[in-house]
């Protein structure tokens, strides 16, 4: 009984501390209700439209203009400029007026007419992929039609259905699955959403922790108590800012969500368990307020990639993938996204599962250890 008092007595002094502490209260609460909206908000669109290029026409020629003219017809790449040399388009891509050279050489219409492969170069701004993208799928997009044109013209076919087939000669249906919009928000935003609340509470936790440590404070409670009262008080607040961001924000900008509800629990709610162990775990070693600061923003963008998201995680060396094994963002990023764009079950994501209660028993324990130790060296 004395030990159920003082950890419902802790829970409640974390929730007044957290109240009154400014800093800690932005990490709680205002950091995880705007930044998936900004995120989200920034990256609605999916993909890029009518992206500035430069031409430069050496040709000159017929087949030179109709290629440029289907380019400008496209969606996603607007023909803002022609230049009489790369150079010059160069200077449009440095001063950020383009993001793209075209480039027709001399023998462009000739090496077509002489029945000889033509080329087109495509010289693009790497600095932003997705201009990159529309870019360069834009060019080999409209090179495809006129090829197919002057395939069928030098079959010498009669009807259109010959020139179709000589077009096309293996048809094909493209049917995207997942990412059903090919579209950025779609494939960055589910991993994005999970890291933010493991993140935010490394921030919340850390500083606390750093402002009891400046201050030299001392819980009298026991080691176990004082983990399952903050404990408690972190899964409360963090629990309804997850439901928020996993759940809500993809439908405010209609991203894919295909999670269940149930499977949300039986998922999510062990993963804000081991984001709050291990951030107890990471706060021990915190000595002043902003030391925390650094350490998230040094470690968000690798988390983010040992995650698998944005490099395959089959392609990823041993060593990374037992590094990222130690962030419980990993297995939940992973778990989620299955679940959320693939239509996975829990079933599905067993191996997630049992990796995050494994970092439940593991962070849980080592949060007491350092608790205590660090309790036992102040006294």
């Amino acid at each position: 009984m004395t030990a159920i008092r003082q950890t419902l007595e802790i829970w409640i002094e974390e929730l007044k501390t957290l109240v009154r502490d400014e800093g800690a209260l932005i990490f709680c609460v205002l950091l995880p209700l705007t930044y998936p909206l900004a995120y989200s908000w920034i990256y609605n669109n999916e993909v890029v439209r009518e992206v500035p290029v430069v031409v430069v026409d050496d040709s000159n020629s017929g087949l030179s203009r109709k290629f440029i003219q289907k380019l400008d017809a496209s969606p996603d790449v607007l023909v803002a400029y022609r230049a009489n040399s790369i150079e010059e388009g160069r200077d449009h891509v440095g001063h950020g007026e383009a993001y793209g050279i075209v480039y027709f050489p001399r023998d462009f219409a000739v090496s077509a007419g002489r029945h000889e492969q033509a080329h087109v170069s495509v010289y693009c701004d790497m600095s932003y992929m997705l201009t990159y993208k529309a870019v360069f799928q834009s060019v080999t997009a409209v090179a495809d039609i006129l090829g197919n044109d002057i395939k069928a013209q030098l079959a010498g076919n009669v009807t259109l259905r010959e020139d179709e087939i000589s077009q096309k000669p293996l048809d094909f249906e493209e049917v995207p699955i997942f990412n059903t919009t090919a579209g950025y928000g779609n494939f960055i935003l589910p991993g994005v959403l999970v890291l933010v609340i493991q993140q935010a509470m490394l921030l919340a936790v850390g500083l606390l922790a750093g402002t009891r440590r400046e201050r030299r404070y001392c819980s009298p409670h026991g080691a176990v108590p004082a983990v399952m009262g903050k404990g408690m008080a972190y899964f409360m607040i963090f629990t309804l800012m997850l439901a928020y961001t996993t759940l809500a924000v993809p439908r405010f900008f209609g991203f894919v969500m295909m999670m269940h509800l149930d499977d949300w629990f039986l998922f999510m709610l062990p993963y804000t368990l081991a984001c709050v162990f291990f951030s107890i775990v990471l706060s021990t070693f915190v000595r002043y307020r902003e030391d925390v600061m650094l350490i998230v923003v040094f470690t968000s963008i690798p988390i983010l990639f040992l995650s698998g998201l944005s490099w395959p995680q089959s392609a990823m060396p041993a060593f990374w993938e037992y590094v990222g094994g130690l962030f419980p963002s990993t297995f939940g990023i992973r778990g989620y996204v299955r679940m959320s764009s693939m239509g996975a079950d829990v079933g599905d994501v067993l191996p997630e599962l049992y990796a995050i209660w494994i970092q439940v028993a593991v962070y849980g324990c080592l949060a007491i250890l350092l608790t205590y130790r660090t309790t036992k060296r102040r006294l």
